[in-house]
């Protein structure tokens, strides 16, 4: 079976070109001209990997990619003229695996395209056997969006799993309050939201022991980690 990719930019010339070289590499190809075109057809076709532009109209790349994140863990690679280490640093934050500057050159994103698959896809495997993180007794299924501790199955809101599969995903990094922020709450302006965060992890940790803390440790001045 090919992989899917999907292309969503606002320029026609772009798309035709990124078709033409992946395509040659085999790859089955679909495109949208903006963030609503494109979600409505993720929301049809099961891809493998999408590449998606910031600027686009009707819905920009941010939002679309936090709309993905609700319903798929598929590598996102974004393809954008905004080169501020922000805007890199917070669509990373959002779940994006990669970040090409425009201009680019397209055999360098075919190629990241292709590493992006085989390290997410582990030299071929298929995305329903890439669903299952473990972090000590804790199982975490992207696919059904179910934790479990051992046998027992703990319920979580969306922003409490957006936030645990972001801890297990990377196991032993700090993240900031603000990356936290951004991966659970989807938004970019973290003024006032300490105790959303904070209400938050203690929720979380409650949910998965009696002291949660042995899971999910505070580093003080500098945020939360997930314990190895």
């Amino acid at each position: 079976m090919r992989y899917k990719i999907l292309l969503a930019d606002d320029e026609q010339e772009i798309r035709d070109l990124l078709r033409l070289y992946l395509e040659k590499d085999d790859y089955e190809v679909y495109d949208a001209k903006d963030g609503i075109e494109a979600f409505e057809i993720l929301s049809k076709i099961k891809f493998d990997l999408a590449v998606i532009d910031i600027m686009m109209p009707k819905m920009d790349g941010y939002r679309l990619l936090k709309k993905i994140r609700e319903q798929s863990n598929i590598p996102v690679m974004i393809l954008s003229a905004k080169v501020q280490d922000a805007d890199k640093i917070l669509g990373l934050d959002l779940g994006a695996y990669d970040y090409i500057t425009k201009p680019f050159n397209p055999l360098e994103v075919a190629a990241r395209i292709k590493s992006n698959l085989r390290r997410f896809y582990s030299l071929g495997s298929r995305p329903e056997e890439q669903e299952l993180l473990v972090i000590k007794d804790l199982k975490l299924d992207t696919s059904s969006c179910i934790l479990y501790k051992g046998e027992i199955t703990i319920d979580l809101t969306s922003v409490e799993f957006r936030l645990m599969e972001l801890f297990m995903k990377n196991p032993g990094k700090v993240f900031t309050k603000q990356q936290l922020f951004a991966c659970g709450w989807g938004e970019e302006n973290f003024l006032g939201a300490d105790n959303n965060i904070m209400v938050c992890i203690s929720k979380l940790r409650t949910k998965l022991s009696d002291d949660g803390n042995e899971y999910i440790k505070t580093v003080r001045g500098l945020g939360y980690r997930m314990e190895k």
